[in-house]
């Protein structure tokens, strides 16, 4: 092989090795700029109780916030019981105090923003309706319910987390799997009637 055959033969060389570098510099830009995009929309969604008495009202409920940078697209909400998925809060709804007043905002398929707090059930009493040890016997028996959520980026990436009586940080899922029913929803009497009338929908 002559001096010009080798010199060429290291040309190639170090043009491939400059290809094959270009080309790992490319995806590893790449890879960085999308973990900088998953990053600026992630959001951290969390569930939590709350009980509050003033002069004029008696609260307990659950709200809903997502703390972190990016919309949270909720596909699911389960409540659970000593770790079993509770099919419906109906029985809660009718052991509560006479008197009360819930108000309840739909969450399965909702996109919560950044900073955004919801209230997703709400009840309430007046003061003179329900007594303070009564109002505190109520939290108690809602208090022993979990919350289960799934949700994801818009990027599609997506997270479970555990609210209410059992806060853990979330897991990371594959996918979720869209409700078909919406357990707050479930609450209002008129979901209850149509159930009623519509038995192939339990």
């Amino acid at each position: 092989m002559g001096t010009g055959s080798k010199v060429e033969m290291v040309i190639a060389i170090c043009a491939v090795v400059t290809s094959a570098i270009a080309v790992f510099i490319a995806w590893d830009q790449g890879r960085v700029m999308r973990a900088q995009q998953h990053g600026s929309v992630f959001p951290v969604l969390q569930a939590d109780g709350y009980v509050s008495s003033d002069l004029e009202e008696r609260l307990m409920g659950v709200k809903f916030r997502n703390s972190g940078v990016g919309p949270a697209l909720i596909e699911s909400v389960d409540m659970l019981e000593n770790g079993e998925r509770v099919g419906d809060l109906i029985s809660y709804r009718d052991a509560l105090p006479d008197g009360y007043n819930l108000s309840w905002t739909s969450m399965v398929g909702r996109a919560i923003a950044p900073g955004e707090e919801i209230d997703a059930l709400r009840i309430s009493w007046p003061a003179d309706a329900i007594s303070p040890a009564e109002h505190a016997r109520t939290a108690t028996e809602w208090g022993d319910l979990a919350i289960r959520i799934c949700y994801c980026s818009v990027f599609k990436r997506c997270w479970e987390v555990d609210g209410l009586a059992q806060n853990s940080p979330a897991r990371r899922v594959k996918a979720c799997k869209r409700s078909e029913r919406d357990i707050f929803a479930d609450l209002s009497p008129v979901a209850q009637a149509s159930d009623e009338t519509n038995p192939e929908l339990e």
